[in-house]
């Protein structure tokens, strides 16, 4: 098995770090607030900022590989 590149690794622990504390964020609105439409936002962007980043650093990376000589 080939080891996982650096940038890899540095996403994974954002994205465990960024979805622990939107979900909080969410389960605190969800508990405590009257209006559970707002826990969507945090929710959504749980989601969506990780898929986001791996995109943006992952075709960062395919531009930046040399090309096969």
């Amino acid at each position: 098995m080939k080891p996982l590149p650096l940038w890899t690794k540095l996403w994974l622990l954002f994205t465990v770090i960024w979805v622990v504390v939107s979900g909080l964020n969410a389960g605190t609105i969800l508990a405590f607030s009257e209006e559970h439409a707002k826990a969507l936002q945090p929710i959504v962007l749980g989601v969506a900022v990780p898929a986001a980043l791996y995109l943006i650093l992952w075709a960062w990376q395919r531009r930046r590989r040399k090309p096969p000589e």
